[in-house]
């Protein structure tokens, strides 16, 4: 079960769903006398085509019934029994991508793409270190699959209206709704390392829709839900109007490579990050044994103020400026220790496939 750094347990691997909402009404509000009001409900039957709005919008019906025939419910046998997810077509060849974790040790893997039929599916790939996985329909007979298109999750604003399908608690084809609550939130990895620029939402998620698309108003694809999280100790296992989707855009990036070689190599520098006194740069709170950060000789203490000369606003840049390269660079690192400067070049590594040591 992932967890969120600091919080040991507090996330539950869960996925979003929404709910559609009925027919709406319109409230006419009067003034009575002596300064009471009147509200009387003046039910309007709803048109059977709604127009968007003139920035091409759509309203949580009109996302839905473009977006169920690419959402897909997941079921998959492992040696402890069966677990059930959601996931979404990204290619139309019948390319899934789903959680990392909800296909994890599966023997048998079936899929039900909209309100198709079930059938069998391998899995292609995962990546622990984002949690997601790519699975590939069999036995279609050259059926051609509808791709949800992904969006741009970099360009996402606090308060964006956001929705939902999946299936919680085994409920197919789900809509839940909500907005972007946060955005470049950090959560943790089924394997021990964390995930950068998180999408955090209020859209309700349960368990069973792990996998399935965060979707913004124009339709598109701009988070896989993965986590929610849960009051410390307690034991709700439901939605408490905090949950969290991997971003499209790192999405985008695992698919590619998870589509061609079936693995990801993730660059690794091999230290623990925290925030500076300062507020500037990124203080090196714990260095991997035998990693490269120690093997140049980086130390518990160092700042990172510069990375190939690019200022390091936060551990998060940080994070993100190593995570744009590649394993087998070499990269120049800027480090503030004892009140000197001094620049040491550091070769990344792979990434472990565990992380025993907490570290980046």
């Amino acid at each position: 079960m992932p967890t969120m750094p600091n919080a040991p347990r507090a996330l539950l691997t869960v996925v979003l769903a929404a709910v559609l909402g009925a027919a709406g009404g319109a409230a006419v509000v009067g003034v009575a006398g002596r300064g009471a009001t009147t509200v009387t409900t003046i039910a309007t039957p709803r048109p059977a085509s709604v127009p968007a709005a003139a920035n091409g919008a759509l309203d949580a019906a009109q996302v839905y019934a473009g977006a169920k025939r690419s959402v897909a419910a997941i079921s998959a046998r492992t040696a402890q029994g069966q677990a059930t997810g959601s996931g979404f077509v990204v290619s139309s060849a019948g390319l899934i991508v789903t959680n990392a974790h909800v296909v994890e040790g599966a023997t048998a893997v079936t899929v039900k793409v909209g309100g198709g039929a079930t059938l069998p599916a391998t899995v292609v790939g995962r990546d622990e270190s984002t949690d997601l996985a790519l699975v590939k329909v069999r036995g279609a007979s050259g059926q051609r699959f509808t791709p949800l298109p992904l969006g741009d999750s970099g360009s996402l604003q606090v308060g964006d209206a956001v929705y939902a399908i999946g299936s919680p608690f085994g409920l197919n084809s789900t809509l839940t709704s909500g907005v972007v609550s946060a955005l470049d939130r950090t959560i943790g990895a089924p394997n021990g390392f964390t995930i950068d620029h998180v999408v955090q939402t209020d859209a309700p998620i349960n368990p069973g829709n792990s996998g399935g698309p965060l979707l913004d108003d124009h339709g598109r694809a701009i988070g896989v839900n993965s986590q929610i999280l849960n009051a410390s100790g307690s034991s709700q296992t439901g939605n408490v109007g905090i949950g969290f989707a991997i971003p499209s855009n790192t999405v985008r990036t695992i698919v590619a490579q998870l589509e061609t070689s079936g693995r990801v190599a993730h660059p690794w520098l091999g230290v623990q990050l925290a925030p500076t006194e300062s507020g500037s740069g990124a203080r090196i709170a714990g260095v991997a044994s035998g990693g490269p950060a120690q093997q140049a000789g980086l130390r518990s203490g160092d700042t990172v103020t510069a990375l190939d000369g690019r200022a390091v606003a936060d551990a998060s840049a940080l994070a993100a400026a190593v995570a744009a390269h590649r394993v087998g660079d070499r990269v120049q690192v800027a480090v503030e220790r004892g009140g000197a400067r001094e620049t040491i070049a550091v070769t990344l590594d792979a990434q472990p496939q565990q992380n025993q040591q907490t570290v980046n």
